[in-house]
């Protein structure tokens, strides 16, 4: 009986490894970019990048361990999600209102220590922000929501 549960599970694990997620393999760096809508300097950016681009931003770059599903398939589902909250690659497509509201929860988020998850840093260790980072970009918002205020609608 045992033997016949152990070869269902593994054909079951064999079998799923044939379905594949769709990468998020686009450009990270486009003109909706938020690049484009406010100042962010190389250190920000950086930041950004080591920290939160993989999941809010049109491009991934993926460990080894996605390519074993069901891991694939959890990744995908995270990369998505985060897309649908916050997308740095499409931010100028936001009306000011929402930009606003976006940059404010970036703030927060990382004040909270909500963001990055911990289940990211778990494996991109790189990716946890420290004191000075979270500072850094807590005056990033602060700045970059002063000069979305100023800009004509």
């Amino acid at each position: 009986m045992k033997r016949k549960i152990l070869f269902g599970i593994a054909t079951i694990l064999i079998v799923i490894q044939f379905f594949r997620s769709e990468r998020n393999v686009g450009q990270a760096d486009m003109p909706t970019d938020i690049t484009h809508a406010v100042l962010v300097p190389e250190n920000v950016m950086h930041v950004l990048k080591t920290s939160c681009y993989d999941c809010h931003s049109n491009r991934t770059t993926y460990p080894w361990y996605t390519n074993i599903n069901p891991v694939g398939w959890w990744m995908n589902h995270h990369v998505e999600e985060g897309k649908d909250e916050l997308n740095f690659s499409t931010f100028t497509s936001y009306n000011k209102k929402r930009a606003d509201h976006k940059l404010e929860e970036i703030a927060e988020q990382v004040q909270e220590h909500e963001m990055p998850l911990e289940s990211y840093t778990w494996m991109h260790k790189d990716a946890k922000l420290d004191a000075q980072q979270i500072q850094l970009i807590v005056d990033w918002v602060k700045a970059s929501r002063a000069t979305l205020a100023a800009a004509p609608q």
